[in-house]
């Protein structure tokens, strides 16, 4: 194992309310285990995360929709209570895009990479991303921004169904709104439709040809540019399973060589000189076989621990030991290995694996995040098949069956009467 700086102690913060976010205790065990004080800025009502025995102390986090000077504010209330520098990990988009606004106000009090601030606003915008991709020549699904709802379902005729709808800034969407961040769109009328939520998304939506997908053609790449813009930890990863399918969280992936994705990856945040944790999402064509860029995220990817090498570096660490001055050695990465999410997965938990697994919640050093899980992914369950029983319509009645008896025959008066 490579030895951390134990003095500097590291905070990540999370602003999604998702309790079901493993990338935060991923890397609550993966700095912890090394020694390193964690505290978490989050919300820890009912999060597993909160029973870790790798966490010193969960932190109150700014309230939803803050602005990034509040989110500095709550930041810097934890800085004073530990009354040392620290090394500062966004869990997500917003709070990646927050730290970057903020980046000055931040700096004396927490340990950041060098870098443009705004840089991490750019990548992490999926308009904007259309743009570098365009700048950079990186293949990018041809993407169209309706500004109209007549536009949107016109876009579905150019792009043809399905096609694939994003929001432009996700983490602006609302909870508890009904929007996903992807969605895929099956028709002109479902378009509209999501164009006319624009406002309350909160950013522009985006139209975007569908890649299908098949056999090795879904992609990821978790890495850290070092103070100097090279690559380090993290590796190349093809996702098994996702959830929600062909456009969700991955499940079940697996660390597997590709030097194309591995050299598209380099180029990227060499080209735009970007330093940091950096997770990007690719999706091969079965057309042309270019790999496309469909995401880049500025901070670590949920399944950022299967990349975890034979010295035990991830990019959690790389990122820690390069801001404390420490060396980050190179060592061997152990191809093979795969990570099960096992609320999604749970019979890909179950199967052998001889090249090693990491699980998302269990593990026998620190079981209470994963009995925590348990209990609330099946409150979780529960909840969600009450509210689709009460939304299902009542079932028809079945149909009444009337017997009707047969008539008497007609009397020869009769017979003659009606002719």
């Amino acid at each position: 194992m490579q030895l951390l700086d134990t003095r500097v102690p590291a905070v990540l913060l999370r602003i999604d309310r998702n309790p079901f976010h493993h990338g935060t205790l991923g890397a609550v065990r993966s700095l912890g285990r090394a020694g390193v004080e964690v505290h978490v800025v989050a919300e820890s009502a009912g999060s597993p995360v909160a029973r870790s025995r790798f966490l010193r102390e969960m932190h109150p986090p700014p309230p939803p929709g803050s602005s990034p000077r509040e989110v500095a504010a709550a930041l810097r209330r934890v800085a004073t209570r530990i009354a040392r520098p620290a090394v500062l990990v966004p869990m997500d988009d917003a709070s990646a895009v927050a730290v970057s606004r903020m980046r000055e106000e931040l700096s004396p009090s927490y340990l950041l990479p060098a870098g443009h601030g705004a840089l991490p606003e750019r990548v992490a915008d999926k308009a904007a991303l259309v743009s570098v991709c365009a700048s950079l020549d990186i293949a990018h699904p041809v993407t169209l921004v309706p500004d109209s709802p007549a536009q949107a379902a016109h876009a579905t005729w150019r792009l043809g169904l399905p096609l694939v709808a994003k929001w432009s800034r996700p983490w602006l969407v609302p909870p508890g709104s009904g929007l996903h961040s992807t969605v895929l769109v099956n028709s002109a009328q479902q378009a509209r439709e999501l164009y006319l939520r624009t406002e309350e998304a909160g950013s522009p939506l985006l139209l975007q040809a569908y890649l299908p997908p098949g056999p090795n053609r879904d992609w990821f790449f978790h890495g850290y540019a070092d103070c100097s813009g090279v690559v380090r930890a993290g590796g190349p990863g093809r996702k098994q399973r996702a959830w929600p399918r062909r456009a969700g969280l991955t499940t079940v992936g697996r660390w597997t060589a590709n030097p194309q994705v591995q050299a598209l990856a380099e180029r990227l945040t060499r080209d735009l000189g970007y330093r940091g944790i950096f997770d990007l999402d690719f999706r091969l064509c079965g057309t042309t076989g270019l790999y496309h860029l469909l995401d880049f995220n500025p901070r670590p990817g949920a399944q950022f621990r299967l990349f975890s090498d034979s010295a035990g570096l991830d990019v959690v660490r790389a990122l820690h030991l390069d801001l404390t001055h420490r060396p980050l050695r190179e060592a061997a990465p152990l191809l093979g290995r795969s990570f099960v999410v096992e609320n999604y997965a749970p019979f890909a938990a179950l199967r052998p694996a001889p090249r090693g697994r990491e699980l998302a919640w269990h593990t026998p050093d620190d079981p209470a995040p994963g009995r925590a899980m348990r209990s609330l992914w099946c409150r979780h369950v529960s909840r969600r098949l009450r509210e689709r029983l009460r939304a299902a319509p009542p079932a028809p009645a079945p149909a009444r069956v009337v017997h009707q008896a047969a008539a008497p025959p007609l009397t020869d008066d009769e017979k003659a009467s009606s002719c």
